[in-house]
């Protein structure tokens, strides 16, 4: 159990026997009546955000996920298949349970899957990957400058990034998997 008091972002709790996240929260005190605590919660199985008020001292559950490191084998029929390392078992998982991870998927690419009672809940990505720039426009047009501005490109796994207009196609450039972000092209 976790009180009010003991909030913070991240912070993973039980609310209406849904797993959420804390995202934000604002303690706010009341005139004459006690304080109240303002949160959003993200849902960690279907990813909407619900805007919450609790009492001051009120309590949550919270709750333990299990990780499994997996590696990313293939994707056949709009099926992703993923490896657990320890039993070399394959599960499926769908586009929708993967959400916006799938744009970083390469073959034999190791992931965490974070499971809550027995099901499959997130798909984390390593912080950085590596990947093939295989389209985008050529260099040396008018506005390529030295800083500023930027030019999208197709990476291998058919993500869209904006890079720098030094980036050509055959690149490989790392890639922040949190934010899209272009990092720097790898040597």
């Amino acid at each position: 159990m976790v009180s009010t008091s003991d909030f913070r972002k991240g912070l993973k709790v039980e609310f209406k026997g849904e797993p959420c996240e804390i995202i934000d929260f604002q303690h706010v005190k009341m005139g004459r009546g006690g304080a109240i605590v303002r949160t959003k919660l993200k849902s960690l199985k279907t990813g909407s955000v619900l805007e919450q008020t609790f009492r001051s001292g009120e309590k949550l559950e919270t709750f333990q996920l299990e990780e499994k490191k997996m590696h990313y084998l293939y994707m056949q029929d709009g099926l992703y298949y993923f490896m657990d390392e320890e039993t070399y078992e394959q599960i499926p998982l769908t586009g929708d349970q993967l959400g916006d991870a799938k744009n970083f998927l390469k073959e034999n690419l190791v992931v965490v899957i974070l499971y809550y009672k027995g099901s499959q809940l997130i798909v984390e990505l390593p912080t950085f990957v590596e990947l093939l720039v295989t389209k985008t426009d050529p260099a040396g047009f008018k506005g390529d400058t030295a800083s500023g501005g930027g030019k999208p490109a197709t990476l291998e796994t058919g993500a869209v990034v904006k890079v720098p207009f030094h980036i050509n196609e055959g690149n490989t450039i790392k890639v922040d998997t949190r934010t899209s972000e272009y990092i720097e092209r790898v040597k």
